[in-house]
């Protein structure tokens, strides 16, 4: 049984200090991890903060992105090691916007998942279509593509240790969001291709979230389909009663 993950993309939103007070405020009010796991990817300016307030909780604290070199000449970037030295594991990848505006390649993908895992960080590995990708018929055969470049020579061992965000691109903030019944359909095929790639073990074992102006009046929709594991949530997770709701909706 695969637990449930929701995760909150806070993107270039909130402030050092209203990230401070916002994870005093949820975890005096977060429930018990045994039934779900949840997380906040923030800015990198707040992530030490927010690990040290969330100390003694089980509130996940993640990155937005990270390099792929260990180290170097790369101005404004974040290194994996700078992360766990202040023991951030968790890592967004390859979502839609880097992947569009600051050329995250599948290739540069592919690498950023290897960093990663090699410093033990979670990578959240966003994949998703474009609209026309959708209109045309061919969103399966893209979103497989780009499981299949992101986790090339990824052993199944390793890859056990992704999770993967299916979030189409049209519907990213948009306040469009795919119906419950096609988030599933894609799902399912990630499934299958991680079926096929790695075994029923590792594929079983692979949580998938689905992300996608995701609310809380929807997503617990989104939780009773059998592939869907789990959440990517954007403009949701900035407010402290909504991010709480999220939660609430999916254990209840």
């Amino acid at each position: 049984m695969r637990k449930p993950f929701i995760a909150g993309n806070w993107k270039m939103n909130v402030t050092d200090e209203e990230a401070l007070q916002f994870v005093t405020q949820v975890t005096e009010k977060l429930p018990s991890s045994d039934k779900v796991e949840y997380a906040l990817c923030a800015q990198a300016i707040s992530l030490k903060g927010m690990k040290e307030k969330a100390v003694g909780t089980d509130l996940q604290i993640g990155a937005q992105n990270l390099h792929e070199e260990e180290k170097g000449a790369f101005t404004g970037e974040i290194s994996a090691a700078a992360l766990t030295s202040i023991g951030v594991k968790l890592a967004i990848i390859g979502h839609s916007e880097r992947r569009e505006m600051f050329n995250d390649t599948d290739e540069r993908v592919n690498a950023k998942v290897k960093t990663a895992l090699n410093h033990g960080i979670t990578p959240i590995l966003c994949v998703g279509e474009l609209l026309e990708d959708r209109e045309s018929g061919s969103a399966d055969t893209v979103v497989k593509a780009q499981l299949e470049q992101a986790l090339a020579g990824i052993e199944s061992a390793r890859a056990a240790e992704v999770v993967v965000a299916y979030e189409p691109v049209w519907a990213i903030g948009t306040g469009k969001s795919s119906t419950p019944e096609d988030a599933e359909a894609m799902c399912k095929t990630i499934r299958e291709f991680l079926f096929d790639t790695y075994g029923p073990e590792t594929a079983n074992a692979i949580r998938i979230q689905y992300g996608g102006s995701v609310k809380p009046e929807n997503i617990a929709s989104y939780m009773a389909q059998d592939n869907i594991d789990g959440a990517l949530v954007g403009g949701a997770s900035i407010d402290v009663d909504s991010y709480l709701a999220l939660i609430e909706e999916t254990v209840r």
